[in-house]
């Protein structure tokens, strides 16, 4: 089960984090901070091995004995992080795959608003509200 969801900007600033618990979003966002020094080197790494540059999904981020983290980056260098409860094994890769992809549409959406900026904060309640149906999905 999804547990917490973080968009991070091409210059590393938080543009959205939801959470199911309020009260562990300080721990979550930590992770997801600590998740964008693994995607800057799944970046380089795959510049550098000469991969293909359009696979978006970077695969597991981090993991201890609570959750795990997932990255993917956007082609605009957005980067987004899904953590998951380790307890929940039934999630498949397939699965998170097409979570991110869900998000990635509707942050697409979002950009193609004329009245959201593209790196400023992410306060449109459609938004919000479109992750919070995936994380109570994901559960």
């Amino acid at each position: 089960m999804a547990v917490c969801i973080g968009f991070i900007g091409k210059e590393n600033s938080p543009l959205f984090l939801r959470c199911i618990n309020q009260s562990q979003e300080l721990q979550f966002h930590y992770i997801v901070h600590t998740c964008i020094d693994f995607v800057e080197e799944k970046i380089i790494q795959s510049n550098k091995s000469g991969s293909d540059v359009r696979e978006l999904y970077l695969g597991l981020l981090y993991s201890s004995e609570e959750v795990k983290a997932y990255g993917f980056v956007t082609n605009t260098k957005i980067k987004i992080v899904i953590i998951i409860d380790s307890t929940n094994s039934l999630l498949r890769d397939n699965e998170i795959r097409a979570i991110f992809r869900k998000l990635h549409n509707a942050y697409t959406e979002l950009v193609c608003n004329p009245f959201y900026t593209p790196g400023d904060p992410i306060t449109a309640k459609s938004f919000g509200a479109l992750v919070d149906e995936l994380l109570a999905s994901s559960s």
